[in-house]
């Protein structure tokens, strides 16, 4: 998505008339720890180093063209969408197994290789709600299909970094779910075996992999999905922003 697309979504998100949904009788700011995906949630990128690193590490390690077409990118995983692709091209996977972990450490090392050239826009309330969120003494984590050192890379990039104590990657997960999972189990290792978990996504998949492990999603409309999406999939909570969940939250507690 070209800088100018982007610039465009973001002010229409603003201009719009907010939208909030809250599933009755869910406190959706009083839950032991939150997993925030990335990409579309905290971030949009208005560069292409990480969509870019996909082919050109197929290239370098395997010598071949990466085809993305068909494939879904947003809310999947990095191996996920590697996955996708090679069985998309009915690549044999005894051609591509045995190189894979090379690609993703070629990917790594071309993303931190154009760090400066990152440029990255942050979504609107991510500050706002990280403080708040944290001042409810939740832990704060991240639930990502990005690769850990891609992950924590844009994050330090974007100036939130510090705000996170532990992270949910890719790297050993190419199904969403599992990653939450993994995700997860560090959340209750820090707060208890029996704390909540909030996953925060803009996508379906967000929300199909906070379902699969029994935990509740805020659903946010800052990716490539419209609030009429999210909704379709039942959140606890959907909301066009976050800023928009935290004004209602002010408006409701004055």
């Amino acid at each position: 998505m070209s800088s100018t697309t982007i610039d465009s979504v973001l002010s229409q998100a603003s201009e719009a008339s907010p939208r909030v949904y809250i599933q009755e009788g869910f406190r959706w700011d009083q839950q032991d720890a939150y997993l925030f995906d990335i990409d579309g949630t905290l971030l949009r990128s208005r560069d292409r180093i990480h969509y870019e690193s996909f082919f050109e590490s197929v290239r370098s390690v395997m010598g071949r063209e990466l085809v993305l077409d068909g494939v879904t990118l947003s809310g999947n995983t990095d191996p996920g969408i590697l996955y996708d692709a090679f069985r998309l091209a009915e690549l044999d996977p005894e051609h591509w197994q045995p190189k894979l972990e090379d690609v993703l450490d070629h990917m790594r090392k071309a993303v931190a290789a154009q760090r400066d050239q990152m440029n990255l826009v942050k979504m609107p309330g991510v500050d706002e709600m990280l403080a708040y969120l944290q001042s409810k003494g939740a832990a704060l984590g991240v639930g990502t299909g990005n690769l850990e050192s891609i992950g924590w890379l844009k994050l330090e990039v974007l100036g939130v970094r510090d705000w996170f104590t532990f992270g949910g990657f890719a790297d050993k997960f190419a199904v969403r779910s599992d990653m939450i999972a993994d995700a997860a189990r560090q959340a209750r290792n820090q707060r208890g075996a029996n704390a909540s978990v909030c996953v925060i996504g803009d996508t379906p998949f967000d929300i199909s992999a906070a379902k699969a492990n029994g935990l509740p999603t805020i659903a946010v409309a800052t990716g490539h999905y419209s609030f009429e999406d999210l909704l379709e999939h039942q959140p606890e909570v959907c909301v066009s922003t976050l800023s928009a969940l935290l004004a209602q939250s002010a408006s409701i507690n004055v």
